[in-house]
């Protein structure tokens, strides 16, 4: 294991009136992919601070290497005192040259020149990351780096992730970006922190299994673990068992939707019997809508039937809230009709949490100041309802002012769920949730009678939750998959492929008789790689699991080396066969 270029040793910082949390050891090494993770309150985003020497600690010691440069991309960044993004990316006396701050934001696609004061949080997180990037850090410090970002600007940070040569460190609720780019894991619990030389791949199976040592050694002590500490540990690990119903459950849902859906590009659900006909609760047909001379959606054709879970993707612009305007009737199109079944009844959560005014407690957000609240006709005290969404009881008389924006999140979601209604409109749900609230929503989601309708940027959520998803990619088409983004990824990927313009062509001779079907070879190879990409994955799962003893590199330093050394070999090999698998997927469809 390679030395550490940033640590802190006996790490401590009262917060309030108390520590928030003390005794902590970490440290990061100059090749490092670390994903922090912890519940909302634990003190991630404190802690990054300190990483970065923005804020002094009370106790402990920070070391880092002469010469190595920390920078900070922080959740909220302050944008006070500039009048264009242009100023913020190139204020103070460690700014970042122009033309790298330039290059960056052209890749990214952001306009530097846009007032400060009228940026979207897109744009402004464009900024943040063009600053940052630019800055040529060694180590990397990210405080949820997706939050408002499509999904286009995450794909290109990712990418840039993946060839970065120092290390970072990384908060985010986006599983996808976790699992795809880090190699070891912080886990701030309880006041504590371990670290495990995983990526975030391997991290339920790590925490379950510290879970379930601790249990063993309470029974040995004789010692029940105390309920007001350990019920959201237990409750986590059974909904993530449960939740495994729930996905086989959700894919026999999208293979049902996907024998409504017709061929790749069309919208043809069939309306062939009564039964299918009464569950239609939004009927779309030959929808265009257009802003000034911009068609936003064109043509649109589409059925959504009860209990639909529909995902909308698509890059910033590109007409998502408004096809969601469309379908819920708050926006009337220019070309074709909408109709709405009557006995439809919404409830929307927005992305600007407008109901949550400061200066009010949590219980009169959700019970008008009383100790009850009706849930789905029945009445619920509500201490208990706070501790279904993960709040302690005493929560229930904080201001939400004072809650931070995942918990201002969870109020609101628990709000709204309680009301009866057969439409859920959730627009970006998943911005400012941790991990154990997203697996809460997915929870409730897939719970849920009625129809749900999201939009998020947030892969691996859509992948768990949609049954069909709407994806938009600016020319106004809507493209209809059966399933979830990866799903519309593997449906457009050939699309764009095709788009890609052709080099100019030189004289050359005629060139041979175009091959009508695969090589020999090349159909054996995309027959047999589906089933070695997964026992690649099965690998990195069994080794990984195996790395997740924190004791192991003590023990058996060889064996650690020989488990990491597999790992990125299997890493390795299955990114070569997927790409050597989409690139033969690509060439059958060609040759049809």
């Amino acid at each position: 294991m390679a030395a550490p270029i940033l640590s802190y040793e006996d790490l401590g910082i009262v917060q309030g009136s108390g520590w928030l949390f003390r005794h902590l050891d970490i440290f990061v090494g100059e090749r490092d992919r670390l994903a922090l993770i912890g519940r909302n309150g634990a003190g991630k985003s404190t802690l990054l601070k300190l990483l970065a020497g923005k804020i002094d600690s009370d106790e402990g010691r920070r070391t880092i290497v002469p010469g190595t440069r920390v920078i900070l991309l922080e959740q909220e960044p302050s944008l006070a005192g500039h009048a264009t993004l242009r100023d913020y990316a190139l204020a103070g006396p460690d700014a970042p040259e122009a033309h790298e701050v330039e290059a960056i934001a052209d890749q990214i696609g952001i306009d530097l020149s846009r007032e400060s004061a009228t940026a979207s949080g897109g744009e402004r997180r464009r900024a943040a990351i063009a600053r940052a990037l630019a800055m040529d850090p060694d180590v990397l410090l990210l405080d949820e780096p997706t939050n408002h970002l499509d999904i286009a600007a995450i794909d290109w940070l990712e990418s840039w992730l993946q060839r970065f040569s120092g290390a970072f460190v990384a908060i985010s609720h986006d599983r996808t970006f976790l699992t795809r780019l880090t190699r070891q894991t912080l886990w701030m619990d309880r006041g504590s922190i371990r670290r495990a030389e995983i990526g975030f791949g391997g991290f339920d199976a790590w925490t379950e299994k510290v879970f379930e040592e601790e249990q063993r050694n309470a029974e040995r002590l004789d010692a029940k673990l105390k309920i007001e500490e350990h019920w959201l540990q237990r409750g986590v690990t059974g909904r993530r068992r449960r939740n495994q119903g729930r996905l086989a459950k959700l894919k026999d849902m999208r293979a049902q939707r996907a024998a409504m859906i017709g061929p790749q590009g069309t919208a043809a659900l069939a309306i062939g019997s009564d039964d299918v006909r009464t569950k239609v609760v939004i009927d779309a047909e030959g929808v265009t809508k257009r802003f000034g001379e911009r068609a936003v959606i064109t043509d649109f054709t589409f059925r959504v039937t009860r209990g639909d879970r529909i995902g909308v993707v698509g890059g910033n612009g590109a007409g998502k809230t408004t096809l969601l305007r469309l379908l819920t009737g708050e926006l009337q199109p220019d070309e074709g009709r909408i109709k709405l079944a009557k006995t439809l009844d919404g409830v929307v959560i927005d992305q600007q949490r407008s109901l949550m005014a400061p200066e009010k407690r949590v219980r009169d957000v959700l019970a008008d100041g009383g100790d009850w609240i009706e849930v789905l006709g029945e009445k619920k005290h509500v201490h208990g309802y706070l501790k279904e969404f993960l709040f302690e009881p005493s929560m229930a008389d904080a201001r939400v002012g004072t809650l931070s924006g995942g918990e201002r999140s969870r109020v609101l979601l628990a709000r709204e769920f309680a009301r009866r209604s057969n439409l859920l409109v959730l627009d970006e749900p998943t911005n400012d949730l941790d991990m154990e609230t997203l697996d809460l929503l997915q929870e409730v989601i897939a719970d849920y009678d009625g129809t749900v309708l999201i939009v998020s940027h947030d892969r691996d959520f859509l992948d768990r939750t949609v049954t069909v998803t709407l994806g938009l990619d600016g020319s106004g088409k809507v493209d209809i998959v059966a399933g979830g983004y990866e799903d519309w990824e593997r449906q457009r990927a050939p699309k764009q492929e095709a788009k890609r313009p052709s080099a100019p062509k030189a004289d050359v001779p005629a060139a041979p008789k175009a091959r009508t079907k695969l090589s020999y070879k090349d159909q054996r190879d995309l027959d047999q790689l589906p089933a070695r990409i997964e026992e690649l994955e099965a690998a990195i799962a069994r080794d990984e699991a195996a790395l997740a003893d924190p004791d192991l590199y003590t023990k058996n330093p060889d064996r650690f080396a020989a488990l990491t050394k597999a790992i990125d070999k299997a890493r390795d090999d299955k990114d070569a066969a997927e790409l050597r698998w989409l690139e033969l997927a690509e060439m059958a469809e060609a040759l049809g």
